[in-house]
């Protein structure tokens, strides 16, 4: 039995490891994927302490990894599929009929994106609609592309687009953006792109490839097509956190957490996305991981840290 397991490699949860570590803790990092999380789409980042020159997403992450690695923590790769308290004891499922225990827990999840749900969206994802312009945009060089939502990823992603297609189509359902001020100047003053505010797509139009999209203004209730040979989707995220018991959820599936990252389980803590309240940065995820082991080290020990 371990004293923690940690669910994620993200952001959060790296963090958590190299605090859990440094705190002696006999701890196991369990991730689906790869380490990372999404910051790995994610093509530079220049907000995050330390780093004079904006960094790109894979090299932070793989930095995160490797600082782990280095002192000691293991990464195993595996899908979990239930946690549980029975009596002071945590069991996790997983999906490949294996069982492990822990004394605590750290969910560290994150967060996956929204699709818009509709028509053609399924069908044409990886044949012209994506959701990571950092891996995808190099494959529309000289191409019309457009980009849905109104936040800092989707203004991120079109400003990313302009270095590949010809042109950027930003689409938002809103006549203001959510982003930061930053990257709305940004993408005002970018000739390539072209905002459509008041305006939501309602088809995905193709036969082998994207084709077109149907829109839809709100306000004026006018329907449209426009001719794309891409479409880039960043309009959300929905917490990954149906392995977790119920009673730490929100109405969102959100987890519920205090300011130390504590669920109303005791041993169970939550970090990073899937937690309610989060702004989904990633020198914010980093924080709640360290939180999260702390008060992970407090309970184990019933000691302050």
């Amino acid at each position: 039995m371990k004293e923690l397991i940690i669910i994620g490699a993200g952001p959060a949860g790296m963090a958590a490891s190299i605090y859990a570590m440094r705190a002696g803790l006999d701890t196991l990092v369990l991730e689906k994927i790869s380490p990372g999380g999404q910051v790995m789409l994610t093509y530079e980042i220049e907000n995050y302490p330390g780093f004079v020159e904006p960094v790109e997403g894979w090299q932070l992450a793989s930095n995160m990894e490797q600082q782990a690695r280095r002192l000691g923590v293991t990464i195993e790769s595996k899908d979990v599929e239930q946690v549980r308290k029975v009596q002071d004891v945590f069991e996790i499922k997983t999906t490949d009929g294996s069982g492990l225990t822990a004394r605590s827990v750290i969910a560290a999840t994150g967060a996956s994106l929204k699709r818009l749900g509709v028509p053609g969206e399924s069908e044409f994802t990886g044949r012209g609609v994506s959701y990571c312009a950092t891996c995808d945009a190099a494959f529309f060089k000289d191409m019309v592309t457009a980009v849905v939502g109104g936040g800092n990823t989707a203004l991120e992603e079109a400003l990313y687009l302009t270095r590949f297609a010809s042109k950027v189509y930003l689409i938002h359902r809103r006549d203001e953006f959510r982003g930061q001020k930053i990257l709305q100047d940004r993408v005002r003053s970018n000739p390539k792109i072209e905002l459509v505010l008041d305006t939501v797509v309602t088809q995905v139009i193709g036969d082998e490839k994207v084709k077109a999209i149907s829109l839809l203004n709100k306000k004026t209730n006018k329907t449209s097509e426009l001719t794309v040979n891409g479409l880039f989707i960043f309009i959300g995220f929905s917490p990954n956190t149906a392995y977790l018991p119920k009673e730490v959820l929100n109405e969102a599936a959100q987890v519920k957490v205090d300011m130390h990252m504590r669920t109303p389980i005791g041993g169970l803590f939550a970090a990073g996305d899937l937690r309610e309240g989060s702004y989904r940065q990633v020198l914010m995820a980093a924080a709640d991981g360290a939180t999260a082991s702390i008060s992970a080290y407090e309970y184990i020990t019933n000691k302050e840290w």
